[in-house]
């Protein structure tokens, strides 16, 4: 009776042990869909910019593009937060429309560094919510979430590209 106890609670230890590894696992996984996601839309913001030299003003303008006879599709579909499951995103926006997006979620990042170089600054990030996904576009500047200068490093431009 006693050895089965034993076993019982040495079963229990190694299933809490595994099941650590599998939530590190299953966020590692969340954060990697969250920057290709994120990137998705970044990049949907900078053809539509591209397109028309305007940003767009909701995300139903990036999904069908109807500045032109024959729409564009900048975004294949409405993607949800990888980390919060929902499509709650934070928009962000200026005067002139939404120029970026960010994750609602307060959750502390696991990755830190080895981010691609248009996002080295994460590396920086205390919650995903740091986590910017802009467009930085020529007049715009450097922005913050408020629509205001972003701190020094904030946003980094492909080389071979000017804000200008």
């Amino acid at each position: 009776m006693l050895t089965l106890l034993i076993v019982l609670m040495l079963a229990s230890i190694a299933l809490l042990a595994g099941l650590d590894v599998w939530a590190l696992q299953r966020q590692r996984q969340q954060e990697d869909e969250l920057l290709f996601v994120g990137n998705q839309y970044r990049q949907a913001i900078e053809r539509y910019y591209l397109a028309g030299r305007s940003l767009p003003m909701s995300i139903d303008d990036l999904l069908d593009d109807k500045r032109f006879p024959v729409p564009l599709h900048h975004l294949r579909r409405v993607y949800p937060d990888p980390i919060t499951g929902r499509n709650d995103w934070e928009l962000l926006r200026d005067g002139t429309g939404i120029y970026g997006i960010h994750s609602k979620s307060d959750g502390v990042p696991i990755k830190h560094a080895n981010f691609p170089g248009r996002y080295a600054f994460f590396a920086d990030a205390q919650t995903y919510a740091d986590w910017q996904f802009v467009y930085p576009m020529p007049g715009m500047g450097r922005r913050g979430a408020a629509g205001t200068s972003a701190p020094p490093g904030k946003l980094t431009i492909k080389p071979g590209r000017s804000l200008r």
